[in-house]
């Protein structure tokens, strides 16, 4: 790997085989050869004008070429709603960029349109990249968290429309900067679309028409789990540049990514007040590490949070991830009438209202019909449809908001206190306030001690909010 230096170059051209393997991520995208093959289908297909383009073609930049980057690439060069081009890539890291650009050229052949003078390095190669694209453009944003934003922000200053993967913010400061940056993109009529694909359920739609209907009552009680076998993280050797270091490991870093609660149950949150149709008005919450584990990580292993909505209805959000324990990844609801289950297995739409309180096979009322489309292929429909037809779209406000009720939850549980929406909304509290000034040279925004270890939460001292 060859480290990126502070300023962007074009990547050179890739040195690896064609037939080399690729490292997936939980969005594969190039899970079946029928999906290759309808890609092959779409060449001769007549499709509609862009809205402000030269022709029909929407272009692609992807920035952050990680497996999360490759899979919502792909989903937009999937899309059956128009042509879709990638034209420009970008990462911090040349490996994980040879490595998509080889998996995409692979799979949708000329339409990933990148030569080397189009794929960029290093922590200002967003900005090449989006200035590589044309007007009516589509910008990627499949970075960490910490980055979000101010990608986000140079999008929309050069007028691209935007789609931005999940999780948004590490803090409250980033929320503020995201909610910003939305009313500046409505006001430019620019459509952004935002990787809370759940929203884009059929058989979830279909659940929440049910409830807004009243047929199941008055939903009083939200049960979320997402458990499995954990995700510990070894010591920092010295031997590396600390910061690149972190960056590869996003996820066992609250300043990078959020840290592993928010990155795991942000679709669950956000199932939580997409069902009440509400944000909470607060948040209380417990958790800890496991003793005797040698995880250097940030993260807790586990957390219990309750939220409260202003009709006093609660949510109860469980994560733990440790090993040989019981696993479970699941949405269920309560209401006055009927129980349902509204999410399943990886996101799966497992979705059923049950005849009363007990959720069992033989106690079913309803299932909605089977979904026709994975729920990341229509969350890219509607925003490229959006583009093409001039639609109002921009789901920035319900994203940050979501992830908002999330870090509410880390909070409560790693200061030791209840936290309020309220409190949580004007807080200008950030992890790492210089993120924007970061270069290859920089220290690191959070140091290891001399074993190698990184500092965690402890509730009655900690700050985040």
């Amino acid at each position: 790997m060859k480290t990126p230096t502070q300023h962007t170059r074009p990547l050179s051209p890739p040195a690896q085989p064609a037939s080399a393997a690729a490292p997936m991520a939980r969005r594969e995208f190039l899970s079946t050869t029928t999906r290759a093959a309808a890609v092959s289908a779409l060449a001769g297909v007549a499709l509609p004008h862009v809205h402000a383009a030269e022709d029909s073609t929407i272009h692609l930049a992807l920035i952050g070429c990680g497996g999360r980057g490759s899979g919502a690439a792909a989903d937009a060069l999937r899309s059956t709603t128009g042509p879709t081009r990638l034209v420009a890539m970008a990462d911090l890291f040349e490996d994980r960029l040879t490595t998509a650009h080889r998996n995409l050229t692979q799979a949708f052949g000329e339409r990933a349109d990148v030569p080397p003078d189009r794929r960029f390095l290093g922590f200002d190669a967003y900005r090449h990249a989006i200035d590589s694209l044309r007007p009516g453009s589509v910008v990627l944003q499949c970075t960490h968290a910490a980055f979000r934003a101010q990608h986000l922000e140079y999008a929309i200053q050069k007028g691209m429309h935007v789609f931005m993967e999940k999780t948004f913010a590490a803090d409250p400061a980033g929320i503020r900067r995201l909610l910003k940056a939305g009313e500046a993109a409505a006001a430019k009529n620019l459509k952004i679309g935002c990787g809370l694909m759940c929203r884009h359920s059929s058989a979830r739609q279909a659940l929440i028409q049910k409830i807004r209907q009243g047929d199941l009552g008055e939903i009083h009680l939200i049960r979320a789990y997402r458990m499995d076998s954990g995700y510990l993280m070894g010591p920092f050797n010295g031997r590396e540049n600390e910061l690149l270091w972190q960056i590869r490991r996003p996820y066992q870093f609250y300043w990078a990514s959020s840290g592993i609660f928010i990155e795991l149950m942000i679709h669950q949150v956000d199932e939580c007040c997409w069902i009440k149709d509400a944000w909470p008005v607060s948040a209380h919450g417990v958790g800890g590490r496991a003793p005797g584990l040698a995880d250097a990580s940030q993260n807790l292993h586990s957390y219990a949070i309750e939220y409260t909505f202003a009709d006093g209805a609660k949510a109860f959000v469980t994560g733990r991830y440790l090993p040989k324990c019981h696993s479970d990844f699941s949405t269920f609801l309560h209401g006055t009438k009927a129980a349902a289950q509204f999410s399943g297995d990886i996101h799966a739409p497992t979705v059923r209202v049950y005849k009363d309180q007990r959720i069992t096979g033989d106690n079913l009322a309803w299932r909605p019909d089977k979904e026709t489309k994975s729920p990341y292929q229509a969350e890219w429909d509607a925003l490229l449809t959006a583009i093409r037809e001039d639609r109002p779209h921009n789901e920035v406000q319900r994203a940050a908001y979501s992830n908002l009720a999330a870090i509410m939850g880390r909070a409560a549980v790693h200061m030791g206190r209840i936290i309020t929406w309220d409190e949580a909304l004007n807080s200008h509290f950030s992890f790492y306030p210089d993120v924007d000034k970061l270069t290859a040279d920089s220290p690191a925004p959070v140091r290891a001690n001399p074993q190698g270890f990184y500092p965690v939460p402890v509730p009655g001292v900690w700050t985040e909010i």
